[in-house]
């Protein structure tokens, strides 16, 4: 598995593993699948791992964390992230959690960019985990806290770095506008963008990543499959884009795309995959995953072999911009 390095010469794995699965996102995952999800990554050459709070309540962080316990520690990266505490809500418990995890709602989530939150929740992680340190931490979503997210919030982050308690800090959101004034005003090493730059719209090649590019900020890419509407040969019917039905447009400019790859003997996916990664800025996509048969089909995508030919058709097509900074 290839590596590209951030400025401060931590590598990442061009493909990183997801785990908002392992907080059994829409529906239950057994321990079974997150292990074979694991064991398949860890075969591939996978050594960077993305988690959270939020996924599960917890319980992504703790299935991750115990599932690595088996592997050398200095040889894979492990993300978290930042800014919702979890507070016990014991009145709670007997309910099932309302934003989209099948776990009893025996936690709830509470906001918090603050720098004594954001020590209370690094602490918590470490726990959950069962690490003894972490490598990367973003801010998760701050899009409601920025004043105190991109002021109070990453100064703690940076401060943590400074003295080695983390390796690495940035932020993690679905818009690149304020991704961007965040590299703008803090010394940050890593920003994760879901959604914002795939084969289907790259808005983000016009303000984050040419200044990400220029300042030697690693951009993660995550969302790749825009919420399962690249995820397959064809948009399948009731495809959804950003969790909602997919407009008309969307779907008829995915096949489109979908027209181009066949074309060149590419499966739409396979080119969803590859394409953030053609990006110097990029220095990995993340894929959530639940099991090892989701986890060795990402890998199958990332290995296929692309022709320049098709990203200068999707070009002439007027189906990528021409002014998408690219290495094809």
């Amino acid at each position: 598995m290839r590596t590209r390095a951030t400025r401060r010469g931590l590598r990442l794995t061009e493909l990183g593993l997801g785990a908002a699965q392992f907080g059994n996102l829409y529906r239950e995952t057994t321990d079974e699948q997150a292990a074979s999800a694991v064991a398949a990554a860890w075969d591939a050459g996978i050594r960077y791992f993305d988690t959270a709070p939020h996924y599960g309540l917890g319980l992504s962080e703790q299935r991750l964390g115990t599932l690595l316990s088996a592997y050398p520690r200095g040889e894979y990266l492990v993300s978290t992230k930042v800014g919702r505490i979890l507070v016990d809500s014991p009145e709670l418990a007997g309910r099932q959690d309302d934003e989209g995890f099948v776990v009893p709602a025996a936690k709830r989530r509470v906001w918090d960019f603050s720098r004594d939150g954001i020590l209370r929740s690094i602490d918590a992680s470490l726990t959950r985990t069962g690490l003894d340190s972490l490598d990367i931490v973003y801010l998760h979503d701050p899009d409601d806290h920025l004043e105190q997210a991109l002021g109070e919030g990453i100064q703690a982050l940076i401060e943590l770095r400074d003295q080695g308690v983390v390796k690495a800090v940035g932020a993690g959101m679905k818009q690149s506008e304020a991704l961007a004034a965040l590299i703008r005003t803090a010394d940050v090493d890593l920003v994760m963008l879901a959604g914002r730059y795939t084969l289907l719209e790259q808005g983000a090649a016009e303000d984050l990543l040419p200044l990400a590019l220029e300042r030697g900020v690693g951009v993660v890419i995550a969302g790749v499959y825009n919420t399962g509407l690249l995820s397959s040969a064809r948009p399948s019917a009731g495809a959804k884009y950003e969790y909602e039905d997919a407009p008309g447009e969307l779907i008829t400019r995915a096949n489109e795309i979908a027209d181009v790859c066949e074309r060149h003997g590419v499966s739409l996916p396979a080119a969803a995959l590859a394409f953030p990664l053609l990006h110097p800025a990029v220095v990995s996509v993340v894929v959530g995953v639940r099991d090892a048969a989701q986890l060795n089909s990402n890998v199958e995508r990332y290995e296929t072999p692309i022709p320049t030919a098709l990203w200068t058709e999707l070009r002439s097509q007027n189906l990528l911009p021409d002014s998408t900074h690219h290495n094809a």
